[in-house]
């Protein structure tokens, strides 16, 4: 029987015990610099809101925006990724929404459903509602608001920026999705296993069809595993370039490097600005990349989706949103003599087309290797669930 003619089992499949993910947030939540915030605003997605803002902030007000990944709290996601360490060091306000199990089993963010991802609809609005209480109570500037979310919560950082463009100076998708694609699971499920090549300007419509908004645009930082088999890394592909078109930059890099070990493309407007950057983490699986930042210091914790590859994709978005350029103690810093520059570890660049923005992936019929980390493959959840109920051969 065809994934097609399943679409009713499939919506279920979150709900089913044996399917269920398991709850990564348990350990966190006690420990966690996280505090709840009811009486938001409207929250017709019925998500719950979770928010810290350290003793001494930047001014301007700074605020990120942070979205977990399926079977993750805000409080478990904030201690793998190491955000609210990141906050109080560098002097910003950080919101995390977190899902719930009434609207989806494995605490997904609904990026698919049109009724959580139209501009004033769902959980959509509930994060707007969220931001705009964060920017009323701590008298956040508007013009340095920020996003990033993993897996799920990668492709709601697609559609916050998509339906709410106007709010975000800029986002990071970690293994998400772009905006758009899907209306429905099926749809959703052929995004994130096979990721379907589109037309650039088709991807760019979907975001241009979402608001009145005409630009200015938000910059963005994708980032993905070339090993992941949870969602297809042509994902990054498309994201990027969903926001070239919206840039109206050319397909081709700008600049081709490597950080950390990792090669990573860049695009930049007339006046030397990076809009678009993306990062292709060489034979990683599903999941947030750790290590150490420019720094030295290390920010969060290896964990389920949460994969030590030797870079810190908290830190190097934290840069990108210019978050980094302030710290808490600056009498202590300025006193401190600057460490010598360190050299990036020797680390082979992913084979990839100097002229293209396609991340090279293992073919189809390769052994598949054992994926680092400790993070879940739900594609092979689920393909086994429909084999065992004979739905699948």
């Amino acid at each position: 029987m065809s994934l097609a003619r399943n679409v009713d089992l499939l919506r279920r499949l979150p709900k089913m015990d044996g399917l269920r993910l398991p709850d990564f947030g348990a350990s966190a939540d006690s420990s966690s610099p996280l505090h709840e915030v009811t009486g938001f605003g409207d929250n017709p997605g019925a998500l719950r809101m979770f928010a810290f803002v350290p003793a001494q902030v930047q001014k301007p007000r700074a605020l990120v925006v942070v979205l977990h990944g399926c079977g993750q709290t805000a409080a478990s996601y904030d201690l793998g990724a190491g955000w609210s360490t990141l906050a109080r060091h560098y002097g910003f306000a950080l919101v995390m929404p977190e899902q719930q199990r009434i609207n989806n089993g494995n605490t997904c963010f609904n990026w698919f459903n049109p009724e959580d991802t139209a501009r004033d609809s769902g959980e959509a609005r509930s994060i707007r509602e969220m931001i705009a209480h964060m920017v009323q109570a701590h008298r956040i500037d508007s013009r340095r608001i920020y996003i990033t979310g993993l897996s799920a919560g990668g492709g709601m950082t697609s559609v916050m920026l998509a339906t709410y463009p106007e709010v975000f100076a800029a986002g990071a998708v970690i293994a998400g999705l772009p905006y758009g694609i899907a209306s429905n699971l099926r749809e959703a499920l052929d995004g994130m296993f096979h990721s379907p090549a589109r037309p650039e300007r088709e991807l760019g419509d979907f975001v241009r069809r979402a608001s009145d908004h005409r630009g200015p645009w938000p910059k963005i930082s994708v980032w993905h595993g070339s090993a992941d088999r949870t969602v297809n890394p042509g994902n990054a592909n498309e994201i990027v370039k969903q926001w070239l078109d919206l840039h109206d930059l050319p397909m081709t890099p700008m600049a081709e490097t490597v950080v950390d070990g990792y090669p990573r493309q860049a695009w930049w407007n007339k006046d030397g600005e990076t809009l678009v950057e993306s990062y292709a983490i060489t034979g990683m699986a599903h999941g947030t990349p750790l290590g150490p930042a420019d720094n030295d210091q290390r920010y969060g914790v290896e964990g389920a989706f949460l994969i030590e590859a030797g870079i810190s994709s908290s830190f190097h978005i934290a840069k990108f949103f210019g978050l980094t350029g302030w710290i808490q103690d600056a009498k202590k810093a300025e006193a401190k003599p600057a460490a010598p520059a360190k050299p990036a570890p020797v680390r082979p660049p992913a084979p990839h087309l100097a002229r293209t923005i396609r991340v090279k992936v293992a073919e189809e019929n390769a052994e598949p290797k054992r994926e680092q980390g400790r993070g879940f493959d739900l594609g092979q959840i689920i393909t086994r669930a429909l084999t065992a109920v004979g739905l699948m051969k």
